[in-house]
């Protein structure tokens, strides 16, 4: 065998050898790195849009048929919560209204959680919030829609089997007359925040 044939083998075992190495390693670092639903990704921002655009176009069609209201007035106006719930809104499941069974039926069967907060306005101009639904903490992921609605004067506060009951203007409601010279009682911000679990 001449120096130059085995100078050329060498070299060949050199490179299977690194080839090898490279392989190893890669095959390596593949196990090391845990993948989960969490792990960023173009197909978990696609999912987080969608989630997005689902929660955006609930409330729009709520907004529409008329059965966001009726929830925000299912106030227990003596217990100063919503029918049925603690300060911290419904823990597991929406509320036994019309919009909760939308929520229940959009996100429940989907692993999606959600929650959805009510903002308002004080006279003093302050922004409060209140809790109507808390199913947990939201990821870092979560996915957020917001709608205002319009509560006027002659809107009525619902009994639990959601018969009317006295004006908002004579009741003890969450959210304050804010504009107390006018019909309009104040405007809500429904926002909904869902995400993965």
């Amino acid at each position: 065998m001449t120096r130059t044939q085995s100078r050329g083998q060498a070299h060949t075992l050199e490179a299977v050898a690194a080839g090898m190495l490279l392989l190893a390693s890669v095959l390596f670092a593949l196990q090391v790195t845990a993948v989960t639903p969490l792990t960023g990704s173009t197909s978990s921002q696609h999912i987080e849009n969608q989630q997005a655009s689902l929660a955006e176009g609930l409330l729009a069609t709520q907004v529409e048929n008329g059965s966001i209201v009726p929830t925000i007035l299912y106030w227990n106006e003596s217990a100063g919560t919503f029918h049925g719930t603690s300060r911290d809104g419904y823990r597991n499941a929406g509320p036994p209204t019309a919009f909760g069974n939308v929520l229940n039926e959009t996100f429940g069967d989907r692993n999606t959680a959600y929650d959805v907060n009510i903002y308002y306005v004080r006279s003093s101009g302050a922004r409060e919030r209140i809790s109507l639904v808390d199913l947990g903490n939201p990821s870092d992921h979560a996915s957020t829609a917001s709608r205002m609605v319009t509560l006027y004067d002659d809107d009525r506060v619902l009994a639990a089997n959601e018969s009317a009951l006295d004006t908002l203007s004579n009741t003890s409601f969450f959210a304050p007359d804010a504009a107390p010279d006018s019909r309009v009682y104040n405007v809500i911000e429904v926002e909904v925040v869902v995400w993965r679990m």
